[in-house]
């Protein structure tokens, strides 16, 4: 029988369907000018990131901090899914000189570590994955650091998956997003299984190389399907897991089932640590990339370079 994530005490079941944030989910916007720094580099070099598309919560925080997580392969996706707000429609012909521009980004605003995504795009035959490839090896010639790809699925064209794994990123991130009966509604075209293919052939691949997935919570799952997902996770050998409150990014897109409070992602992540992954990181405002460099010093791998632990990471 499956049980539906309790509300939170006091809390209605309207309540939990509207846009009206709780408390833990209101925050105050940073001072000084490093955001505006940001913004205009990025503006400066015609770069795309997840952080405006996707309108990530964290962009005031982030861009303060001189960092970013870069979109590449244009600002229009293939796919239709329900929970992100990054546009769909005609896509772009792919830029040649991006990942020169990306590393340029990188080095003028001293990133330590790279996160580097896009959006999917069904319409290239290897969906971007060459591009990637270029990504990563643009950002090696001009700096020291570690790199994070966030890829969608290619299709599950293992040639292409491949390539990117080839490019030798030390992390390789591709969310699972929510839990299996909800893909249709949230996911679109996307697969489930075809998504854990891609994370077992990243171990498959290559063994020592960091695998990382995320979801979002309060979108409708039940808790008995999110520790299934959970399971899965660990089935195929992820290392890291991201946990983070889905926040609909406007009326059109799916509304929030339930606000999950604090308290109840430590007793999820808790739950989840137990199935054995490196590490699991779970707050209401956590996203796959949101502290992305600082997730490499609590992994504690001896062939990453450590980075410092802010109390900011602590406390999401």
């Amino acid at each position: 029988m499956q049980h539906s994530l309790p509300m939170v005490e006091g809390q209605s079941e309207e309540e939990g369907s509207s846009r009206r944030l709780p408390s833990w989910l209101k925050r105050q916007l940073p001072k000084g000018n490093e955001n505006f720094f940001t913004h205009h580099l990025l503006r400066e070099l015609k770069l795309e990131t997840v952080c405006e598309n996707a309108r990530c919560p964290n962009l005031p925080e982030c861009y303060s901090q001189r960092t970013a997580t870069f979109m590449v392969l244009g600002n229009v996706c293939t796919r239709p899914c329900g929970f992100c707000s990054v546009p769909r429609g005609e896509t772009e012909e792919v830029s040649a000189d991006e990942p020169t521009r990306l590393a340029e980004a990188v080095v003028r605003l001293g990133l330590k570590h790279v996160v580097i995504t896009s959006v999917t795009r069904d319409d290239l035959p290897d969906g971007g994955a060459e591009h990637f490839y270029q990504c990563v090896q643009a950002v090696r010639q001009r700096v020291k650091a570690t790199i994070e790809v966030l890829t969608p699925d290619f299709l599950g064209n293992q040639d292409a998956i491949d390539r990117v794994i080839d490019a030798g990123p030390e992390i390789y991130n591709h969310n699972l997003e929510t839990v299996p009966r909800l893909y249709r509604k949230v996911r679109g075209r996307a697969d489930y299984q075809r998504s854990l293919d891609l994370l077992k052939r990243i171990k498959q691949k290559a063994p020592r190389m960091i695998s990382k997935s995320g979801l979002m919570l309060g979108i409708g799952e039940t808790i008995d399907e999110l520790f299934q997902v959970i399971a899965d996770l660990r089935q195929v050998n992820c290392d890291v897991l991201t946990l983070g409150q889905y926040l609909a990014p406007t009326l059109k897109h799916i509304p929030v089932a339930r606000f999950l409070s604090p308290e109840e992602f430590d007793e999820i992540a808790a739950r989840a640590r137990s199935f054995g992954f490196r590490q699991v990181v779970a707050g209401p405002f956590v996203r796959s990339s949101y502290h992305a460099d600082e997730l490499v010093h609590l992994l504690g791998d001896s062939s990453l370079p450590q980075l410092p632990l802010s109390e900011s990471f602590t406390q999401v």
